[in-house]
């Protein structure tokens, strides 16, 4: 597959998902796709289903003691503590996954990687590779910056829109 058909691909996928069809069947001369989405049953893969859980379970806890506490004790502290932690990432640009595949942070096993925590990277340079269907798909980054945070590990197994890396622009 070219980079257009999996974009093409990626474009069906949410288009099915948006519109909660079940089960999707597709064959043009050789290529067959076949697509079931169930419920709940979708965000199965481990590493989004442990971010959706970490991310599922974390707000609430936090959200709820805040919001009880706030009309009873009403303090301009503990709204401006987490504004003030808030405000260092909230100027950074999240480098997500235009497919699904494996993670890959070096052009081969041993060697350095393309990007590291504190390098600049400009727009278009390539930070890391992600393996799908035995093709290597070299991934650039869509923003200048320094490189603040990676999100995932080598050989790791990722999903279309997972975030890799986090970017501060400048």
């Amino acid at each position: 597959m070219n980079p257009q058909d999996l974009k093409d691909l990626e474009q069906l996928i949410e288009f099915l998902k948006q519109y909660q069809v079940a089960e999707f069947d597709l064959e043009r001369g050789d290529l067959k796709i076949r697509l079931k989405f169930g419920g709940q049953s979708l965000p199965q893969p481990a590493g989004l289903s442990d971010l959706a859980r970490i991310l599922g379970s974390a707000p609430p806890a936090v959200a709820q003691p805040a919001a009880q506490a706030a009309p009873a004790t009403p303090r301009a502290e503990v709204p401006a503590a987490p504004a003030a932690g808030a405000d260092p990432d909230s100027g950074l640009h999240i480098v997500k996954s235009p497919i699904v595949g494996t993670y890959y942070g070096s052009p081969s096993p041993g060697a350095s990687p393309f990007v590291a925590v504190g390098d600049r990277v400009d727009k278009g340079q390539v930070i890391a590779i992600v393996e799908a269907m035995k093709l290597m798909n070299e991934i650039e980054s869509d923003a200048a910056g320094e490189v603040v945070k990676c999100f995932v590990s080598n050989g790791q197994p990722i999903e279309f829109g997972q975030p890799l890396f986090s970017i501060r622009a400048g």
